[in-house]
């Protein structure tokens, strides 16, 4: 049988992916986000959402108004998340 995995020390202003929570949570964050794309800037907020869940490195959701037009463009087929259902805008 496997070794569980041994976290690392984490250093000052760090998080552990360990100290989150199971089942996971989501929590509103200010932290400021940009995306670049290319070297252009595509996206800037301090709205989004942050999924956290033990042992996996954050998610963000990002409100799709803070994308400049035209950045975003959907994608072929359909997306499913497992257990979850279709996936729903929430911003």
């Amino acid at each position: 049988m496997p070794a569980r995995p041994v976290p690392e020390p984490i250093a000052p202003g760090q998080e552990s992916v360990w100290d989150y929570p199971r089942p996971p949570v989501i929590r509103a964050s200010d932290e400021e986000i940009i995306v670049i794309l290319g070297g252009v800037e595509i996206c800037e907020t301090r709205t989004s959402w942050r999924i956290l869940e033990t042992s996996h490195p954050p998610t963000y959701y990002l409100p799709r108004s803070a994308f400049i037009e035209g950045s975003l463009r959907p994608a072929r087929g359909t997306s499913f998340v497992s257990g979850r259902g279709r996936p729903r805008t929430w911003m």
